[in-house]
């Protein structure tokens, strides 16, 4: 991986974002908390964990030790466009730290602390790697819950961006 394959990736990611929440808002305010179980029971409960992770992660590259070590405040009960805002600065910020690396820096173990105690420091292109799988995998969770809400969901799939000509997340 090199910087600008991460950048790329995380272009995606933030559209692939964008384009879910964007589906979940359109569902309407009923399906936005609607319970339908589940580790994460709706599509607020799963997106702000997406967002919220997204958030962890980056505090924890960025912070080390300083990293917070709960989910942000903002998490347990967000609208839509606090989401909005929250994916958008998340997406700011990481841009501006991914481009002030080098491609050396991204094979770099990087400490970083778990909310329960547990250590560890693979190197900064994995835990780039495990952080958009993250994000791919829960909206999959949030595209099924879509469906059961009989919502019309949004095609993400990474080769659909790329067709697309790699959109930026507000297009």
């Amino acid at each position: 991986m090199t910087v600008a394959d991460a950048l790329d990736l995380f272009a995606y990611t933030a559209w692939a974002n964008a384009a879910v929440l964007g589906a979940a808002e359109a569902a309407g305010d009923d399906a936005w908390t609607y319970d339908l179980g589940g580790s994460f029971p709706s599509l607020q409960a799963v997106l702000a964990h997406v967002a919220g992770g997204e958030r962890v992660w980056l505090d924890r590259w960025t912070r080390g030790d300083d990293a917070p070590r709960t989910f942000p405040a903002w998490a347990v009960d967000p609208s839509p466009a606090d989401l909005r805002r929250a994916f958008a600065d998340v997406e700011r910020e990481r841009d501006a730290f991914l481009r002030a690396l080098a491609d050396d820096d991204l094979a770099v173990p990087r400490p970083y602390t778990l909310f329960n105690g547990t250590a560890g420091d693979e190197p900064l292109r994995d835990q780039l790697t495990h952080l958009a799988n993250h994000g791919t995998y829960h909206r999959g969770q949030a595209v099924a819950m879509l469906r059961m809400l009989g919502a019309s969901p949004p095609s993400t799939d990474f080769i659909r961006w790329a067709r697309l000509g790699r959109p930026p997340a507000d297009a």
